[in-house]
């Protein structure tokens, strides 16, 4: 009989084809659905966002007042050292439209609208350093707080922060319906204010590091800001200016190249630049906290240079060793990141290394402190136990006392007592307790009261006398 079941190596190839098919259809249907995850070509109404950029780089009336009142806020907020004051006044700030304006403009070859971006933002800035100027060379709080010190030099992440929020913000500009919650966050992220308040701390106290740091800050904010719409804007397709003048048309477009390549080469450098120097951060941090370690002596300081690549350590207590020295020498330089850095150690007995005078006045305050703090402590625990111990001595000299032979004295003595007694009285005030020699005195009923208070003073006395007693006690029957 003939069989006429299926041959194994054609049911293997079926099965494998079919495998094969639903694997095809397993990839297409997730490229589809990321597709639609994260597409935003189709909600993007791109008309609608170019008339809201440029209507949002309008800088006059409102906008002038607004910009005023919330740089104020700011200034106050960072001369008090208080974050939410000055995230409040963040959003309330009108300085992204004419940065997203820059960028849009670059994008779409729109000459005009670059022009008006770039004049408003330079309005901005001067306005903006001139308001917090004036409230810094007027306020009663000159000192650098933390806050202000935040903003006088950017890092990598000011620069990814600046990126990343810039992107959030055009995406949710474009958006049919814009995302108001997503662009108050991106003002709080990218903190532009902060910065140009810094500036006007930095001009009104002349310090130029302070300022000049800070507008470098607001500066990669600004360019990166305007470099994610200037990419996302031509990612999305928008509609370039058409000019009627064809060499007009070539010369605009030109001109918007090049100043999109003006702005993008540097900041690309800046970015690297920063990267490698954040990456020399925290490469010595690492180093600094692994490897340079030794019983008996403590990290009080350190430092990193990272244009000099020198690396300076500041250490107190016992004296590290030469050979344990050049043991660091040699980790430093097998470290990938910082085999061309220069270690400098700085030891307490090292008197050719002045280290009193490198360490930074704050770090010598903050060792007093601790010293200080640290014998309060010390003085504090002693008084403690010096307290317990007068406390047991005056209980084992009461409770030492002859009492039959004082109590004959005290009979001689004083013809106007009738009973005489004594005893160790426990005191407390919920706090600490206190043993109290305590004389029991009955009086004579003739005896006057001043009487029997001046006897009591002059017996008091006599006892503290005798019995080398500090405290104790006369009570009446």
């Amino acid at each position: 009989m003939e069989n006429k079941g299926q041959n194994p190596e054609t049911a293997g190839s079926v099965s494998n084809e079919a495998v094969r098919r639903d694997v095809k259809s397993l990839f297409k249907s997730g490229r589809t659905f990321l597709s639609e995850l994260l597409d935003i070509r189709s909600d993007t109404d791109r008309d609608s966002t170019i008339e809201a950029v440029k209507k949002d780089i309008s800088f006059k009336g409102h906008n002038a007042w607004i910009l005023i009142f919330s740089i104020f806020v700011a200034s106050i907020g960072l001369n008090v050292s208080s974050t939410a004051v000055v995230i409040g006044a963040m959003l309330i700030s009108p300085l992204m439209g004419p940065i997203v304006g820059i960028g849009l403009s670059l994008a779409i070859n729109d000459i005009e609208t670059l022009k008006r971006s770039l004049i408003n933002l330079a309005v901005m800035i001067v306005l903006s350093v001139l308001t917090a100027t004036l409230y810094f060379a007027v306020s009663p709080i000159s000192e650098l707080t933390p806050e202000l010190e935040a903003r006088t030099y950017p890092t990598i992440l000011d620069v990814l922060v600046a990126i990343f929020g810039g992107l959030a913000l055009i995406v949710a500009k474009t958006k049919k319906g814009t995302i108001a919650s997503v662009i108050f966050g991106v003002a709080i992220a990218t903190a532009l204010m902060p910065p140009l308040c810094t500036v006007g701390y930095g001009l009104a106290m002349g310090e130029w590091q302070y300022y000049a740091g800070a507008f470098y800050l607001f500066s990669i904010n600004a360019v990166f800001i305007a470099l994610s719409t200037f990419i996302v804007a031509k990612f999305l397709g928008f509609p370039m200016v058409k000019y009627a003048n064809s060499r007009r048309r070539r010369f605009v477009t030109q001109m918007a190249s090049l100043i999109a390549l003006v702005v993008m080469i540097p900041s690309l450098y800046l970015f690297y630049k920063l990267y490698k120097e954040q990456v020399f951060t925290s490469a010595t941090k690492e180093y600094v906290t692994n490897v340079i370690r030794y019983e008996g002596a403590e990290v009080v300081k350190f430092s990193q240079d990272y244009k000099s690549k020198r690396i300076d350590v500041y250490l107190i207590g016992a004296l590290v060793p030469k050979d344990k020295i050049n043991e660091w020498y040699s980790q430093l330089t097998e470290d990938n990141l910082l085999s061309d850095a220069q270690l400098k150690i700085h030891q307490g007995s090292d008197q050719s290394s002045q280290m009193a005078e490198q360490l930074s006045s704050a770090v010598r305050s903050g060792i007093l402190e601790d010293l200080y703090v640290n014998n309060q402590q010390a003085l504090s625990d002693k008084n403690q136990q010096i307290q317990l111990l007068e406390e047991e001595l005056t209980r084992i000299k009461a409770s030492a006392l002859p009492f039959n032979s004082l109590s004959q004295e005290v009979h001689i003595n004083y013809d106007d007592i009738d009973r005489f007694g004594f005893s160790n009285t426990i005191n407390t005030n919920f706090e600490k307790s206190d043993t109290i020699p305590t004389f029991m005195v009955a009086w004579k009923s003739s005896l006057s009261e001043s009487s029997k208070r001046k006897e009591e003073a002059k017996l008091k006395a006599w006892l503290k006398l005798k019995y080398k007693l500090d405290t104790l006690a006369i009570a009446r029957y």
